[in-house]
């Protein structure tokens, strides 16, 4: 008897409960058709500075109400000395629990936070590609609209994918599918697509489970009112999953609200640190966070808008 959800072995590991001159513009590649970006006015360029090096990242307008309570948190000094408590080496880290703040070894991190959530603002221009910075939530059973943890966050280092990983992840919205199967098992147990799944793992093991949860999604979807289908990936997106890699089972179920543009190599030695229980690593990662307002063009010129956004 199946005790856990197995949905294509990711859905265990990656629950992220409690995550120049005037007129100048640069394109993306959001989609497969550029958007333009006027680089006139100011914009903020946070530093997250720690013991392993510092991270340059940019917050996405498209996201007011995350990029305005992370601007507050900031310069309220709000994460200074918290720790990266979560790491996971080809996935991502986690921070922003004040329980963190010179917590003792061992200590369970966590389920700290402000005393509030942010509203999601899930948006598909902005996914979990390499260096996003994205907001860490409760899961879907307990928090059906997706809100966002008022001061937990990840980045995501994730995995370069090749063609098959990709054509797996396009159009289907892994998160959600799993979401999907832990709702069906608790909350309506007497449905046959239960019996039908437990007969397929019985039979033939996880490959068969998997294989049955994936030519069934309309009837998952149907039984359990959880949209799991997910728009097919463009052209542009898949190549970005296949050059600097990321997780796209996360897209479309957490809010993406802006982008490391500078410092992915601390990423990676932060991703790369050895971790005990609770996925906490055994040498503390501590953080200090700051921001400066700058012109966009000076960020341009810098760190290229073009990666920011594309």
């Amino acid at each position: 008897m199946m005790n856990k959800v197995k949905v294509l072995g990711l859905f265990v590991a990656v629950i992220l409960s409690v995550m120049a001159c005037e007129g100048s513009k640069t394109e993306s590649s959001t989609g497969d058709v550029a958007r333009e970006v006027d680089l006139t006015g100011n914009d903020y360029l946070i530093t997250i500075k720690t013991n392993l090096g510092e991270m340059k990242a940019v917050l996405y307008d498209e996201t007011p109400q995350h990029k305005a309570n992370f601007l507050k948190l900031v310069n309220e000094g709000f994460y200074d000395s918290l720790l990266f408590h979560r790491v996971i080496q080809g996935f991502m880290i986690q921070g922003g629990d004040p329980n963190s703040k010179g917590a003792e070894r061992g200590a369970r991190l966590g389920n700290g936070g402000p005393g509030y959530t942010v509203p999601a603002e899930i948006n598909p221009e902005f996914y979990h590609k390499k260096g996003a910075l994205s907001a860490a939530r409760q899961a879907d059973e307990i928090n059906p609209e997706r809100a966002s943890s008022g001061s937990q966050f990840y980045i995501v280092q994730g995995q370069v994918l090749n063609d098959a990983s990709i054509s797996q992840f396009s159009g289907t919205n892994f998160q959600a599918v799993g979401s999907a199967v832990q709702y069906l098992m608790n909350a309506l147990p007497d449905h046959d697509l239960n019996r039908i799944y437990r007969e397929a793992y019985e039979q033939g093991g996880d490959k068969a489970y998997e294989e049955k949860i994936m030519s069934t999604l309309d009837q998952l979807e149907e039984a359990t009112g959880i949209k799991v289908k997910s728009p097919e990936m463009t052209a542009n997106k898949k190549e970005t999953y296949q050059t600097i890699g990321g997780a796209p089972f996360l897209d479309g179920a957490y809010t993406v609200f802006g982008q490391v543009i500078d410092g992915l190599d601390v990423l990676d030695k932060i991703a790369g640190t050895q971790t005990g229980p609770g996925d906490r690593p055994v040498e503390d990662v501590v953080m200090t966070v700051t921001v400066e307002e700058m012109p966009k063009q000076e960020i341009a010129e810098k760190y290229g808008y073009d990666f920011i956004i594309q």
